[in-house]
């Protein structure tokens, strides 16, 4: 019985250095390892300053960045929020915890991100926000979101979990919005593990998030001497990120410029490994609008039909290669279902979503790694 080859090109492999060993075992040490520790406050700063955020509260991951975002929001039940189906199930679950509901908008064929066209036809008197989602690590069309929302009174919270790094029109995705949502999971550009951190854009939202993040408490003005005892003040949870995962990000935050050039050139290999196939029209590459910078966050590949993917997935198994699909859309999911959505409402987003595939993409790829990867694809399509 013939048996498929171990996996010896995975999807992904996260980037780990003497530099992260370092600064967690200076962690250890230190014997501080709550949130908010100097790691935790390095970070944070730095993330502020780098980026033009007026506030960054680091989190434990880009969910409870999300969660924490919704909060501030405000959402009640009966409110809407807008958002691409065609998202990982945190942007909808951080809305539907408030008691709120997704109305989920097509997304545009070109860069995969909400179509921004769309945003008035899906609007009802009870669209309270709007989510955009930078997918892949290209910016959503920001200045045309903000232009419809900001007249109607609509809060705008950037999904910016892939988008690190990352500009639209020369200012960093995650400074546009009401707030915006930081990843720092495994599978990121620069990571931790779980992480995440909230960009807060507005100076309002600043002393409740303090407290929201702290379980409902004013810790905050406390550890400042602004009062002698902290007591519950609002709603809440625990949305601190613990200090060893801080230690380790601090790590890769001072390499981001030297990991995102790694990135870049497996890209561009891709991209020119690939033309081929795109100009016979085997593939679709990614793409995007100039005015968007992205952070190559992932490369994806779009063949002509769902079997073509599948088939082009074993292949690569068969190969030894790990080649994986994205989001299956929440509309037709089972709980997008038991919302009212249906197959058939979003026809790019399912198209989309069953021609998908992402190859392996990570800054300790080797180039003859990656060249394996090439020529596996070319030959499936019959170019050898």
């Amino acid at each position: 019985m013939d048996t498929e080859p171990p996996i010896h090109i995975p999807f992904n492999r996260p980037w780990i250095g003497s530099r992260e060993r370092t600064y967690v075992a200076q962690a250890l040490e230190a014997g501080w390892l709550a949130g908010d520790g100097p790691f935790g406050q390095r970070c944070a700063a730095w993330l502020q300053e780098r980026f033009g955020v007026r506030q960054v509260l680091m989190t434990p991951s880009g969910t409870a960045a999300l969660e924490l975002a919704a909060l501030l929001c405000d959402l009640r039940p009966g409110d809407e929020v807008l958002m691409p189906s065609f998202t990982f199930v945190s942007t909808a679950n951080a809305v539907l915890r408030c008691g709120a509901r997704p109305v989920f908008v097509e997304i545009r064929s070109d860069t995969l991100n909400l179509d921004e066209s769309l945003l008035d036809q899906q609007a009802t008197p009870r669209t309270r926000a709007v989510i955009p989602v930078h997918y892949a690590g290209v910016g959503c069309e920001m200045q045309a979101i903000l232009d419809w929302a900001r007249p109607r009174g609509v809060l705008v919270i950037e999904d910016a979990a892939q988008a690190v790094n990352a500009s639209y029109r020369n200012r960093p995705l995650g400074s546009w919005g009401d707030a915006g949502v930081y990843s720092f999971h495994e599978t990121k550009n620069y990571s931790c593990g779980e992480g995440g951190a909230l960009c807060i854009n507005r100076d309002d939202w600043i002393p409740r998030a303090h407290i929201l993040r702290d379980k409902g408490t004013n810790r905050k003005q406390f550890l400042r001497g602004e009062v002698d005892r902290y007591t519950w003040h609002d709603i809440g949870s625990s949305f601190v990120a613990a200090e060893l995962l801080m230690a380790f990000l601090w790590a890769q935050l001072e390499q981001m410029d030297e990991l995102t050039a790694k990135r870049r050139t497996l890209f561009e290999r891709y991209k020119e490994g690939l033309a081929d196939c795109e100009k016979r029209g085997d593939l679709r590459l990614p793409c995007w609008p100039e005015h968007c910078q992205p952070n190559y966050h992932m490369f994806y590949v779009l063949t002509d039909s769902e079997s073509a993917r599948n088939a082009l997935i074993a292949h690569l198994r068969r190969h030894g290669i790990q080649a994986v699909f994205h989001y299956v859309p929440l509309h037709i999911s089972p709980m997008g279902r038991k919302l009212g959505y249906r197959a058939g409402m979003l026809a790019i987003t399912e198209r989309v979503s069953s021609c998908l595939l992402r190859l392996p993409m990570y800054a300790a790829l080797r180039k003859d790694e990656q060249c394996e990867v090439i020529d596996a694809i070319r030959q499936f399509f019959g170019l050898g």
